[in-house]
């Protein structure tokens, strides 16, 4: 399941913008963009977000650690809610809605600053290569924001960049002591 929602990911992030208004560019446009209020083929990528949110949740509670499924499952669901409330329109012509548009944005703030304190916690309860990793993905879900803002052009580049390392990380790398699991 996780390589399947990894792979779905990938090629629709990917391959989607293709198919997307015109305009979408992959550099500066996100998979929000993608999932967006009027954007065609939205359900693809909202379908993709609901995947990877099962997939992240299922994850963090197969760890036995209970801070992992905590978090880890309110990432994962929160990471549902981003595809159930969609972005604004970038599209002409399609009326925003715009509790839709708020709501959009908190659940994706609130995925970002949930995985952010899954690896920083993950990064305090392990050691050696994990602590590492986790540490750096911890600063990269802090960092890539800021330069999402701060360099709007290159915004969507940077977004994926972020979720691949977030989504390998999650389901390929990460590791839990042994110590920790009930």
């Amino acid at each position: 399941m996780r390589r399947l929602a990894f792979l779905t990911f990938l090629i629709v992030s990917t391959v989607l913008p293709f198919f997307s208004f015109e305009g979408y560019s992959f550099l500066r446009h996100t998979t929000s963009h993608l999932g967006a209020q009027g954007s065609p083929h939205s359900w693809v990528m909202n379908s993709t977000f609901f995947l990877l949110g099962a997939t992240a949740g299922y994850a963090a509670w197969k760890t036995n650690v209970w801070y992992h499924r905590v978090l880890g499952g309110l990432f994962g669901l929160s990471l549902i809610l981003t595809g159930v409330f969609h972005h604004a329109p970038l599209v002409d012509g399609v009326e925003t809605v715009a509790w839709q548009d708020t709501w959009h944005s908190v659940f994706a703030t609130a995925t970002g600053f949930l995985f952010t304190l899954l690896t920083a916690g993950h990064g305090f309860m392990t050691q050696g290569a994990q602590r590492i990793i986790a540490f750096v993905l911890a600063g990269v879900a802090i960092i890539i924001p800021i330069g999402m803002f701060a360099i709007p052009e290159v915004m969507g580049i940077l977004q994926r960049v972020m979720f691949i390392s977030a989504f390998w990380w999650l389901f390929f790398y990460m590791k839990v002591p042994n110590h920790y699991q009930r």
